[in-house]
């Protein structure tokens, strides 16, 4: 089968979201035990691949079957065809593995609110799948747990859905979808298989048949077999008598049977011999201790894995690398492992019974050395800031796996700081209930071994504390802090620099719970221990300062909020010098401080300077650069001065397409506050244009049932009507409603918003009985929605009151 591999070809037209693993090279084909997916899966229909009939060669356990690879089949088919404008794979670990792939492609499909939460997030997605025209196909691939979709169950008539699982097929019997168990290949197809791969010479495939039986077709072990048959040069028939020999000293492991054991003995045997021998033992270890569906490749070549499949220390020069690459190669050779050359994410992959087989036979005195050298891989692998989704989601699933078979070694005399940083990566991708339950863990497992006082456990407390704030439960947060800042000032004392800090963590949990006066009084003690303590010019003393000003703002007190910032601004400025980060985020503060209390003037000054400091610092082609100078313009529109607003509007528009390019999210986002600033001046000649381009560019590049594209269109309308181009802007309203209402429902404050809009059209352009009919409909949805007192409801009231009356 030809294909083309999602995500590296060239279709526009086409939203890929997620990682499809490559298809098996060579992939064959199955005419007869594949389900034809590419037809069989019509759209509105959802089909669960199972495992076929189970035997002793095969239990459901273990898989290899060939799921998988029937599901990224599907993939390319659809991809190839363009039947579909949406394709998104999910890799079904966990449920926060499902949760952070239905955020990432919510993200894709439909803009989210910069504060959601990946919960919220995956129930955007669903709700886009159930409501969306726009073909699409969701495959969830190795889900583990039902509960894992609990609340976020696919379905919409525009779309396919294909789930492969190891559960057992009743688990779907009251639901509504198709069930396929995958059996191995049959008779005829693993003839077919073996003739296909074994062409070195004919007496090579004597007794084929038999071995074809021997391994159930299971694909797993048939390519594994051929592989070590090549390798050695032999023939089906000495293959077999090596495969019931060694299966006669093959003892149960939980996840693979016999028969498969022996044929990943004889392939981890063939593996050794090849050059540079000796290494194909600690590289399958290695990739064993981690996640089945993908190793990130930088961690099996990181200097921790380099020192232990070297065994000796390696810094991970080059020559090392290479030599770790060819063992990793040696594995794929002879199909211990599957590489995806394409994917710096999920780059190695190790089927879960190949797993299974390494860990049972690696000695108890061993364990300890892998499970730190993978801990130490993993977090010298790990990016310090955000990863993004793909890579952190692969990395805490690989350090997860870790956690379940490291017999306990990341908690020999202490914590592992791998756990620590799995937790962030919880916290960073905002995924709050997984975040909790894990340092609900943590904190739990630091507190029974090495007891409440360690350092390892105030610091889970204080995530914990920090998890739930960020999950708004900040009753909780308050709780968790106020206890932590007591148990500090009564272990480290009031003016220890920790337990400063654990004063400012509690001050910002109460501005979260909207306690403004207590955050408030609490930053301002940070702050007055701080410079008393650690000096006025020290970073912690300026970040406090900074928060207590942004506090003030908060809690109303915006002169104080001013004051605050002004400080700041003139002590980072003396201490640190203006390019400094903290000095540039405080003047950017200020003028924000400015800005929204009305002081154009001075908030002008301040964007100006800011915006010359950041090109001064980082060139004018840097995003804070370009950043900046939007700000810039936005002021000047704020303060009336368009003609200025316009130019800078127009400038950012270039930078934009020069450094990102036309399509990127910003440049289309910049075009439309070049629109919007032209549109303020009532210059509506050069607005339309900007308008209409950036409704096409949304429309081309996020869809049409994307809400950013949703906006342009009411945009667009919108300017069309102030322009009294009521022909066009009727039309544009229309659609607007039709697809908001689809989309976003009635009762969403866009889609009420719209409706009003058009009802305005309908007014101007002098049809009086359908602005009746709108208006009527618009008070119904706003009295049900917002209630009869809102003062939306009572505006659209006021106005129908009018229209009759008219």
């Amino acid at each position: 089968m030809v294909a083309q591999q999602p995500g590296t070809s060239t279709h526009p037209g086409i939203l890929l979201s997620g990682i499809v693993p490559p298809l098996a090279d060579p992939y064959y084909t199955r005419a007869e035990t594949g389900p034809d997916l590419a037809s069989s899966l019509q759209a509105g229909e959802a089909v669960v691949l199972v495992h076929g009939e189970e035997s002793d060669v095969a239990p459901v356990t273990q898989g290899g079957t060939g799921k998988t690879q029937l599901a990224v089949e599907f993939a390319h088919a659809m991809w190839n065809s363009r039947l579909v404008e949406v394709l998104v794979w999910v890799t079904a670990t966990n449920a926060e593995a499902v949760l952070t792939g239905f955020a990432q492609a919510a993200n894709m499909v439909d803009a989210g609110l910069g504060s959601e939460g990946a919960e919220a997030a995956a129930a955007r997605f669903v709700s886009w799948l159930t409501h969306t025209e726009r073909p699409w196909a969701l495959i969830i691939d190795d889900l583990n747990d039902l509960t894992d979709l609990q609340h976020l169950w696919p379905g919409g008539a525009s779309g396919r859905t294909l789930i492969t699982t190891r559960l057992p097929a009743e688990t779907f019997e009251a639901m509504d979808i198709r069930v396929v168990p995958v059996p191995g290949l049959n008779r005829r197809e693993a003839l077919s298989y073996l003739s296909s791969r074994l062409t070195d010479h004919p007496d090579q495939r004597i007794e084929a048949l038999d071995l074809g039986e021997d391994l159930a077709g299971l694909p797993l072990a048939l390519g594994q077999a051929t592989a070590v048959i090549s390798a050695r040069q032999q023939g089906c028939r000495e293959y077999r008598v090596a495969l019931a020999e060694r299966r006669k000293h093959m003892s149960g492991v939980d996840g693979a049977s016999d028969t498969v054991l022996a044929a990943w003995s004889l392939a981890a045997e063939c593996a050794h011999e090849l050059p540079p021998g000796g290494l194909a033992w600690p590289t399958m270890v290695l990739a064993a201790m981690m996640d089945h569906h993908g190793i990130p490749g930088a961690v099996m070549t990181s200097p921790s894995a380099c020192s232990y499949i070297a065994g000796r220390p390696s810094t991970a020069g080059g020559a090392d690398q290479n030599m770790v690459r060819a063992a990793i190669n040696n594995l794929a050779a002879v199909g211990l492992i599957t590489i995806d050359p394409v994917s710096p994410v999920r780059t190695v992959q190790m089927h879960s019974s190949v797993q299974a087989a390494v860990r049972s036979y690696l000695p108890q005195a061993d364990l300890e050395q892998v499970a730190l050298a993978t801990a130490d891989a993993l977090l010298e692998t790990w990016p310090e800031g955000e990863g993004g989704p793909q890579l952190e989601q692969a990395l805490r699933d690989c350090a997860a796996a870790l956690r379940a078979n490291d017999g306990g070694m990341l908690w020999k005399a202490e914590a592992h700081p791998l756990l620590f940083r799995a937790g962030l990566s919880l916290e960073n991708s905002r995924l709050s209930d997984a975040a909790i339950t894990y340092w609900e863990s943590i904190l739990d497992t630091s507190t029974r071994l090495l007891g409440p006082a360690h350092a390892n456990a105030v610091v889970a407390r204080d995530r914990l504390a920090a998890a739930y704030e960020s999950a708004g439960r900040s009753a909780e947060a308050v709780s968790v802090f106020q206890a932590a800042l007591a148990d500090r000032e009564r272990n480290q004392g009031p003016e220890h620099p920790e337990t400063i800090a654990a004063r400012g963590h509690l001050a910002h949990a109460y501005q979260s719970a909207g306690r403004p006066a207590d955050a408030v009084g609490l930053y301002g003690r940070t702050v007055a221990d701080s410079e008393r303590l650690l000096g006025p010019g020290h970073p912690a003393t300026l970040g406090s300062r900074a928060s207590l000003a942004d506090a003030y703002q908060k809690a109303g007190q915006i002169r104080d909020g001013i004051s605050g910032y002004e400080l700041l601004l003139a002590d980072a400025e003396r201490a640190l010098g203006a390019g400094h980060p903290t000095t540039l985020s405080a003047r950017a503060s200020l003028a924000a401080a400015y800005a929204a209390n009305g002081q154009s003037k001075l908030a002008i000054e301040q964007y100006e300077r800011a915006l010359a400091d950041q090109e001064r610092m980082h060139g004018r082609d840097h995003p804070d650069a370009i950043a900046a100078r939007a700000s810039l313009a936005s002021a000047y529109r704020s303060a009336g001065k368009l003609k200025e607003a316009i130019a800078q509007y127009d400038r950012v528009l270039a930078d934009r397409e020069r450094v990102e390019g036309a399509d990127h999210p910003d440049t289309i986002a910049a075009r439309a506050n070049l629109a919007y600033a032209y549109r303020s001046g009532g210059r509506f000649r050069e607005a339309i244009p900007q308008y209409e381009r950036t409704l096409a560019d949304r429309e081309r590049v996020q869809g049409r049932d994307h809400r950013d594209t949703l906006t342009a269109r009411s945009n667009l309308a919108g300017c069309y009507q102030q322009a009294r181009r009521l022909t066009d802007a009727i039309p544009q309203y229309e659609r607007a409603l039709a697809d908001s209402e689809r989309m976003l429902g009635a009762g969403d404050m866009a889609t009420l918003t719209t409706r009003c809009n058009l009802a305005s059209a309908y007014y101007t352009a002098g049809r009086l009985s359908a602005v009746v009919s709108v208006l009527q409909r618009a008070l119904t949805d706003c009295e049900w929605y917002l209630g009869p007192d809102h003062e939306m409801t009572q505006t659209v009231r006021e106005n129908l009151d009018a229209a009759t009356q008219a």
